[in-house]
């Protein structure tokens, strides 16, 4: 008698299991404005099962998914689309010394993301300038500096994009 009642237990919570979200909390995302919550949201949404919740605190991003697996494919979403938070995984940048690099897909929809951006690219050491503006899908890094600390700036400042 106590074997089919165990049964029927274990058959529940493993249905019940099925059906548990998923939630992945990244801070130090930048999110400056409508437009960054609309971009995080949409980011998100590309990958079937998952949201975006932004606005509960400055910064934060917390993706809710259908299992862990759709969790980490709607955090990489995000971080392809330019965005970036302590919890995401940050691709791989091939460390080089070089005199000028592409950033591609940041998102810089408005001015306090260009600042944003600016202040990054301005923070690593040997970079001269760049031409980052306002709705630019790419921008180009110049001076004597290293990829990976350019993308580790972008990081902590909550962004990221794929450098060329």
């Amino acid at each position: 008698m106590k074997t089919p009642l165990l049964f029927t237990v274990l058959s529940c919570a493993s249905a019940l299991s099925l059906f548990a979200e998923s939630n992945v909390v990244l801070t130090g995302v930048h999110n400056c404005c409508k437009k960054c919550d609309t971009g995080i949201a949409e980011a998100v949404a590309k990958v079937e099962g998952a949201v975006a919740k932004t606005g509960q605190e400055k910064g934060k991003v917390t993706v809710t998914a259908k299992d862990e697996a759709t969790a980490k494919l709607a955090v990489q979403s995000l971080v392809k689309n330019g965005y970036f938070g302590v919890g995401a995984v940050a691709p791989t940048v091939v460390d080089q010394k070089v005199k000028s690099a592409t950033v591609n897909g940041l998102h810089l929809c408005c001015g306090k993301c260009v600042t944003a951006a600016e202040e990054a690219v301005l923070s690593v050491a040997g970079v001269t300038g760049h031409n980052a503006a306002k709705g630019s899908t790419s921008f180009t890094v110049e001076g004597d500096f290293s990829t990976q600390q350019l993308s580790n700036a972008l990081h902590k400042a909550g962004l990221h994009g794929d450098i060329k």
